[in-house]
This record gives C-alpha cells, sequence and structure tokens, in this order.
C-alpha cells in the first residue's frame, strides 16, 4: 500500500526520488500525460524504507540494481499539479545514485514499465536549468549538491 492518500482536491504523497548524474548530464523522464520532466523514482509503500523504496523504483522503472551514495535533500513542497489541478502535500526523499556498475544506457531511452510509456533523458546541466522541470529547486541545486542532508520547504 502506498503511502499516499487523496481527499476533495487535496493529495498527500510521501516519495523518493533518484538525482542519477553522468558526465554533467542528470537522468530526468516524461511520461504520456505530463508535459513536464521529472526525477525517477515513486512512492513509498507501507512499512517499506525509503532507502528500500528507492532501490525498488528503480528496478521497477529501468531494470537496474542501482547503488546509493547518499541521501541529499528532504523536501516537503505544496504545489498544485500542473496537469489534475490538485493540491499536493508532498515529502519526498532526494538519494543521490550510483549506476556506474549498471548496464543503463547513456542516451535517452524508453522505461521498462511498459504500462506507463516512461521515455527518460539525459538532460545537460544547462537543459536542466531551461527546461520545464520538476521539483523547481533542482535547476538552482543541480551544480551544488549537498555532502550532508538539507531539509528543504518549497511552495509553488
Amino acid at each position: 500500500m502506498d503511502l499516499s492518500f487523496k481527499f476533495d482536491n487535496k493529495k498527500f504523497n510521501y516519495r523518493v526520488c533518484g538525482i542519477i548524474i553522468n558526465n554533467n548530464k542528470l537522468l530526468a523522464m516524461k511520461d504520456g500525460r505530463s508535459p513536464y520532466f521529472y526525477l525517477p523514482g515513486g512512492r513509498v509503500q507501507f512499512g517499506e524504507t525509503a532507502e528500500n523504496a528507492i532501490l525498488r523504483e528503480l528496478r521497477e522503472e529501468l531494470s537496474i540494481d542501482a547503488r546509493i551514495v547518499r541521501p541529499l535533500f528532504l523536501s516537503q513542497s505544496f504545489f498544485n499539479e500542473d496537469v489534475t489541478k490538485i493540491d499536493f502535500h508532498e515529502l519526498c526523499l532526494y538519494f543521490l545514485i550510483d549506476i556506474s556498475h549498471t548496464s543503463l544506457p547513456f542516451e535517452d531511452f524508453l522505461g521498462t514499465e511498459t504500462a506507463k510509456k516512461q521515455q527518460f533523458y539525459w538532460l545537460d546541466f544547462d537543459t536542466v536549468k531551461k527546461s520545464y522541470l520538476y521539483p523547481l529547486f533542482i535547476k538552482d541545486r543541480i551544480d551544488s549538491l549537498p555532502a550532508n542532508l538539507e531539509i528543504l520547504t518549497e511552495y509553488n
């Protein structure tokens, strides 16, 4: 069971995301319903640690067994989602991910979750800063990832 619930036009999510970098490019994705880029990851399930959740999500979306380098950000976000127009209260842990031991392609590719039609893109850091990408703070922080976990609050 995902740690997510909805009431009226409001939704709470507990999520995890992976920040995957190769040669100053960030791995981002899009799906069939969203006009914006976002980072690989998904919802944490009841009884699951955030660490296990991000590794599970990367296995599901990318068919890889990644390694966690370290947690980077805990983001408390309050936003109205661009497509559904639902008001969100979201907690998300962002992890720096090591894929050096995997066979993940370093060019754009389709995701492995066939039901979701996910497309993955390697965006250079300059493109990240100009792109329609969420979370917004990544645009400012991609060049300077923290050495220790930072707590952020975003109102969009």
